[in-house]
């Protein structure tokens, strides 16, 4: 027992600090979906694409909008983009209060 005692008070924690030390993301892991309005031409094709209905697109208005509690980040929209302007980051959102909608639109 004595010696199980010396090894903790002299081993590293096996935890992180969290707030102080973060993880370093993996490559492939998924984040969140970022629109580049730049190259967007508002077909519409992400938002028929997406199994959960978080994207409402507006050609009139050439707006995008993306609930990011519905979205499930299955990276479908970025699969059915002709253009290539939707991306998926690997850094992850923060948990929310409430209810994100993120809009984008051409003027922005």
């Amino acid at each position: 027992m004595f010696k199980l005692i010396m090894q903790n008070l002299f081993h590293k924690p096996a935890t992180r600090k969290y707030p102080f030390e973060t993880r370093l993301t993996f490559e492939r892991s998924r984040g969140h979906v970022i629109f580049n309005s730049e190259n967007c031409i508002y077909c519409g094709l992400c938002a028929r694409k997406c199994p959960a209905d978080a994207i409402k697109v507006d050609r009139t208005n050439k707006t995008i909008e993306l609930n990011t509690f519905r979205c499930i980040i299955c990276s479908e929209c970025i699969t059915s983009c002709p253009k290539k302007s939707i991306i998926l980051s690997n850094e992850r959102i923060y948990p929310a209060k409430e209810k994100v909608i993120f809009k984008v639109s051409k003027n922005s």
